[in-house]
C-alpha cells in the first residue's frame, strides 16, 4: 500500500488512519507546491495533481474522505457505521462537516496568508476567511457537549473532521471560548496513530 503524501496537508489524515488501522504503507514523499506534483509523471496517478493518492494493490483512490470510507469499509468496520446503527446519521453529518463547512474558509485564509506573496495577499478576505471559519467551529463545540469524540466511538470522523479542527488551532483560530473543541483536539493530538501521522 502506497501514500502520496505531503506534511501539514490532508494526506496526514491517510496516515494517522493507516496507524490506527495498524497498515502497513509506504510513503511517496512531496512537499506542497513541489513542482513534481504537478509534473506528469504524478499526472498519471492524480491528474489533479493533489494529496492524498492512495494504492492499494490494483486500486488507486484520492479525495481524503473517500480514502477514509475505502480503508473503513475495507479493512477496519468498527471505525465506521452503518445504516443500522444509531449514530448513522449523526456519522454521515460529521464525516462531511470538514469539507463542506470547515475547509473552505481554512483553504482561503492559508492562500491569503501563506501561499500568495505578501504583494499579492488581501487582508480583508483573510479576516473574512477567519470569522467565517469562527462559525463554523462554534457548531462543533455545541455538538462536542459532554461528548468524547464526535459520533459515537473513535472513528473516521474523527480523523477527517478532527484534523480540521486541529488544523484550525493551529492556523490561530480563536479557542478561548471553545473549551469542548480545546478538549477534543488534545484528546485527538495525544492519540500515538495521529503524532505518528503528524511527524511523518
Amino acid at each position: 500500500m502506497k501514500v502520496y503524501f505531503a506534511p501539514q496537508s490532508r494526506a496526514v489524515r491517510t496516515v494517522w488512519l493507516l496507524e490506527e488501522i495498524g497498515l502497513n504503507y509506504e510513503l511517496e514523499r512531496f512537499t506542497l507546491g513541489q513542482k513534481e506534483m504537478r509534473g506528469p509523471e504524478y499526472a498519471k496517478v492524480n491528474p489533479n495533481g493533489r494529496v492524498p493518492t492512495l494504492i492499494d494493490d490494483d486500486v488507486t483512490i484520492s479525495e481524503s474522505t473517500a480514502i477514509a470510507q475505502y480503508l473503513g469499509a475495507k479493512y477496519a468496520p468498527e471505525l465506521t457505521a452503518g445504516p443500522e446503527d444509531q449514530n448513522f446519521a449523526m456519522y454521515l453529518q460529521w464525516l462531511h462537516y470538514a469539507e463542506g463547512m470547515i475547509m473552505p474558509p481554512i483553504n482561503n485564509y492559508v492562500v491569503e496568508t501563506i501561499l500568495l506573496s505578501p504583494e499579492r495577499r488581501n487582508d480583508e478576505i483573510a479576516a473574512r476567511s477567519m470569522k467565517l471559519l469562527n462559525r463554523t467551529l462554534g457548531a462543533v463545540e455545541s455538538h462536542m457537549e459532554d461528548r468524547e469524540f464526535i459520533a459515537g466511538n473513535f472513528n473516521i470522523c474523527d480523523t477527517i473532521t478532527g484534523h480540521s479542527v486541529i488544523i484550525s488551532r493551529r492556523l490561530g483560530a480563536d479557542f478561548s471560548n471553545l473549551p469542548n473543541l480545546s478538549a477534543y483536539a488534545d484528546r485527538l493530538e495525544g492519540r500515538a496513530a495521529f503524532q505518528a501521522a503528524d511527524n511523518a
